[in-house]
This record gives C-alpha cells, structure tokens and sequence, in this order.
C-alpha cells in the first residue's frame, strides 16, 4: 500500500510537470517575435519538453535515464524556463517556480525514489 506522502509528492510532481508544460507555452505566446512565430514558439517549446521528459524523464520511458543524469535534466528544464518568466520580468514567478519545482524533483528521490 503506498504511503499517503508519497501519492502526494507524486500528484504534486505531476502538477509541476504540467505547470512547465504551462509555463512554456506562455513564454512562447509572449515571445515578441510577431503573431506567427509566437505561436510556433508557444507549440514547439512545449513539445521539445514533453518529447526530452518521454524519452528519459518520465517513469515509464523505455531508455529512462539514470539519476544523476535524469536530474540534471530536470532541473535545466525547470530553470530555462524560470529564466524565461525572469526574463518576462516575472522575477518573483521566476523563483518560486524554480524552488518549487527542482524541490519537488528533488523529494521525489527521497520519498518515491523509483517513481
């Protein structure tokens, strides 16, 4: 039976994926780039996260990397785009993002280490 801490580190991993995911996509929309390629930022930053967090992050990935690897990746996807909101001038954003998130990723591997 799992333990209640560990489903929620995990559910609030989950929501710091997705707030990455989220993040990107309005880094991209506010891009200054013009309507067009706004867009094409806002669809492909995205993507090209969620394709690098498929191939070795995420726990069911075929060719899942091994940590320390894995969380050196994380952890530069998490800070490219809190640098992004700092560059935004969202600073306050910018660092509660990145405190929250690469704490999260790290009690992961205290609390559900192979999750």
């Amino acid at each position: 039976m799992a333990s209640p801490l560990r489903a929620l580190v995990l559910g609030i991993r989950f929501l710091s994926e997705l707030a990455l995911f989220a993040v990107l996509i309005v880094l991209g929309v506010n891009a200054g780039l013009g309507t067009a390629a706004n867009v094409v930022v806002a669809v492909l930053a995205p993507v090209a996260a969620v394709v690098i967090w498929g191939i070795g992050i995420a726990p069911r990935a075929r060719r899942r990397w091994p940590d320390p690897w894995r969380l050196c990746v994380e952890v530069a996807l998490f800070l490219a785009a809190a640098a992004g909101l700092a560059v935004e001038a969202w600073l306050a954003w910018a660092i509660v993002f990145a405190v929250a998130t690469i704490g999260i990723a790290a009690a992961v591997r205290v609390v559900a280490p192979c999750s």
